[in-house]
């Protein structure tokens, strides 16, 4: 759970209270998933995330596990 807190924070920045119209959320999405989400709304973002959350949740362990490699290599240098 902090993982996907941790992600959200960073990734809607400037769009906190509005993810739905991020546009590195909706870009993300649409890699994510292969649609077409310009024209995303609030209803169709949460339904999207609530019927995808076994991948989403994949996908915030793999990210947690990227980020936790790259901090391990960063001090590994320093």
């Amino acid at each position: 759970m902090f993982s996907a807190l941790r992600f959200y924070w960073t990734a809607a920045k400037g769009f906190r209270l509005r993810p739905w119209k991020s546009p590195y959320l909706r870009w993300r999405m649409e890699t994510f998933f292969g649609g077409h989400y310009d024209q995303l709304d609030a209803r169709t973002f949460w339904r999207l995330l609530w019927q995808e959350r076994r991948r989403m949740a994949a996908f915030l362990r793999w990210a947690e596990k990227r980020r936790r490699a790259q901090r391990q290599s960063a001090s590994k240098q320093a």
